[in-house]
């Protein structure tokens, strides 16, 4: 599903969330981890970035290279319960190369990235389904 560069993808809440969890999965067993993300061109992007890795292959890279369906999770919690909601986008991933344009959107939304190498390569996510919850 390709949506035009203009047409965003996230409601405002959403998309001004800093973290999300990203599941991939090959296998049995699902994989879940928390990732930075920003809207670019009609996709969402999730950098492969500076910040240390354990060394070995990324097992989220490797799932997605084996099995593209992803799950992207953004929730908000409140301690006042009737304010709680969430976001699920149910969508197809790739890894792409990070361009300078990808780049300064991450800087813009993650002041981190003037220190931190955003990085060559990026998780790029197609939605398809969209499922959202509120209280």
């Amino acid at each position: 599903m390709t949506r035009p560069p203009e047409q965003t993808v996230l409601p405002p809440w959403a998309a001004r969330h800093p973290v999300a969890r990203l599941a991939t999965s090959y296998g049995a067993q699902p994989h879940i981890v928390p990732v930075v993300f920003c809207e670019f061109q009609g996709a969402l992007c999730i950098p492969i970035d500076g910040k240390r890795k354990s060394g070995r292959p990324l097992k989220r890279i490797a799932n997605i290279e084996r099995n593209p369906a992803v799950s992207l999770l953004i929730d908000e919690y409140r301690d006042d319960w009737s304010r709680l909601r969430w976001l699920r986008i149910d969508g197809n991933a790739e890894i792409v190369a990070a361009t300078p344009q990808l780049a300064a959107v991450l800087t813009a939304k993650y002041p981190q990235y003037q220190r931190i190498q955003v990085g060559t390569s990026a998780i790029r996510i197609l939605p398809g389904k969209c499922r959202t919850w509120a209280a």
